[in-house]
């Protein structure tokens, strides 16, 4: 575990439309992986001739249209450049956007992962170096798409061939969706867990088993967890714990200062720390 502490306590109130102002660079380019009109991602590539180490960027948001879209992490797409890292920044389907929820919001980010293949194509890409970087509600969907390979043949929301992946960072979200229940509703102002779900755990047991990162423990991959304000350090450690006996390597960085939004705000004192992290699960620090 690290743990550190930083100033001032003003940027604990930074908020979302914050990170959105935040300076970023303009995409090489902005593909479909889908058809439908939010099922696209930003590629931005570092300078050099490659091929690149890949971070495939999620956004948070409450899984929850009107809470967050790809600006969100628009900024720290592009500071990873500066690390020699490309960045594959996908939108996706939330709850209230149409066909969003279940299955289609684990779907649509599925669907974006594998598009990477497609891109690697044309871009020079490192298959082989690719991590996955969510934040809050994207935290919760880069670590289950990064186990999505373990999941029986017969999940409506695996995919029929999951990119393998080198990690998963999630940055302040939940790994575990069934103990998020109930925190939900304080944290998103409404408990949007069962709309996402369709159902609560009770209900719809055998979706939570297939959408809960821990539920699926061991993913088989590297696991990087921030914990700001939304994961709590107890429940970065008992994920951590359940992560470690299921044979998995995990990592928890503790930021005790900074709030939710800092984990995602270059160019404050808040995100030396995580870009280092971040590094670290590439093997930048090895």
């Amino acid at each position: 575990m690290i743990s550190l502490a930083c100033s001032p306590a003003a940027a604990q109130r930074l908020g979302p439309r914050d990170v959105d102002t935040l300076p970023s660079r303009a995409p090489q380019l902005v593909a479909r992986y889908g058809p439908d009109s939010l099922q696209f991602g930003e590629l931005r590539l570092p300078a050099g001739a490659g091929p690149f180490p890949l971070a495939i960027v999620i956004h948070g948001g409450c899984w929850t249209k009107g809470f967050a879209t790809l600006k969100n992490t628009a900024a720290i797409a592009s500071a990873l450049l500066d690390d020699g890292i490309a960045t594959w920044n996908i939108e996706y389907r939330q709850v209230g956007d149409p066909g969003g929820g279940w299955p289609n919001t684990f779907l649509d980010v599925g669907a974006g992962v594998d598009y990477v293949r497609t891109l690697a194509r044309r871009y020079p890409l490192d298959l082989g170096r690719v991590v996955l970087v969510g934040h809050s509600a994207g935290a919760h969907l880069a670590l289950w798409a990064a186990g999505r390979h373990h999941l029986g043949l017969h999940s409506v929301i695996r995919g029929a061939n999951p990119l393998a992946v080198r990690a998963a960072v999630a940055l302040d979200g939940p790994g575990d969706l069934e103990s998020f229940v109930g925190p939900d509703a304080r944290i998103c102002r409404a408990p949007v867990i069962a709309g996402l779900m369709g159902g609560t755990p009770a209900s719809v047991p055998e979706r939570f088993r297939d959408a809960s990162p821990k539920d699926a423990l061991p993913l088989g991959v590297r696991q990087y967890l921030v914990s700001a304000a939304v994961l709590m350090p107890a429940d970065a450690h008992a994920y951590e714990s359940a992560a470690r006996a299921a044979g998995d390597s995990v990592a928890v960085l503790v930021v005790t200062s900074g709030g939710h939004f800092g984990v995602i705000a270059p160019g404050t004192p808040f995100w030396p720390p995580v870009r280092d992290f971040i590094r670290l699960a590439f093997g930048l620090h090895e």
